[in-house]
């Protein structure tokens, strides 16, 4: 039948509201990052983006309980850090702009930190974890990034990088190189991109449908 998460339907308003929080400064999420990643990808993402040219990283912890302990790990790497949590109006201000890493300490707002970020890192699956939701930011437009371990997803991983949307590294230095490569496309390769994951995101929804339409044919029979 499919993946029903394909038919999960992506609110206007967020995508709207997380571009308005893009600047001229490029932007890489790391979404739904578990214990263990975000050292490893800090410590890649100092060693090989140039601190005058560093894009701002956005990390979305999964589990909400570890929000602190996230912006804890952030300063003791060095870096300076905003937390969207203490954005007035919801918007990005002076501080938040001048910081190198946003913690995404929010709930209910995924869509809308796919639609503010160039290419994301899909957290989860650079520990041996199985990777988290990649359909969610396909259908956002935004290109993917994973890590050797996607179990979890494993047909929406092969089907996304058979599509061009997502590409797949074996660890953080290899998966933070990828983003810049990314970073550097022109303006119509990076649309072109964004539009590959419009598409396939598109192409596979219809499961929830012949899901009850099974149902409903069994029901049926079952009267009869």
């Amino acid at each position: 039948c499919g993946n029903i998460k394909f038919d999960v339907p992506i609110a206007p308003s967020l995508l709207a509201q997380g571009k308005q929080w893009r600047n001229a400064r490029p932007l890489v999420m790391a979404a739904s990052t578990r214990a263990g990643e975000e050292q490893g990808l800090l410590d890649a993402w100092k060693q090989l983006c140039p601190e005058k040219q560093m894009p701002r990283l956005l990390i979305v912890p999964r589990h909400p309980e570890r929000f602190h302990e996230v912006a804890a790990i952030i300063r003791q790497r060095g870096l300076s850090l905003s937390q969207r949590s203490q954005w007035p109006n919801g918007l990005p201000d002076t501080a938040a702009l001048a910081a190198d890493v946003w913690l995404g300490d929010s709930m209910g707002e995924m869509p809308a930190y796919y639609a503010s970020a160039q290419v994301a890192l899909l957290g989860g699956s650079f520990a041996n974890l199985g990777g988290q939701n990649l359909i969610e930011a396909a259908a956002c437009g935004c290109p993917v990034v994973m890590g050797p371990s996607t179990y979890n997803f494993e047909q929406a991983a092969q089907l996304s990088e058979a599509a061009g949307c997502a590409f797949r590294a074996g660890n953080w230095p290899e998966a933070v190189h990828t983003t810049q490569q990314i970073l550097s496309m022109s303006t119509a390769q990076h649309e072109k991109l964004a539009n590959a994951c419009l598409q396939f995101a598109q192409a596979h929804q219809g499961a929830c449908v012949r899901v009850a339409a099974i149902i409903k044919s069994v029901v049926d029979t079952a009267k009869h």
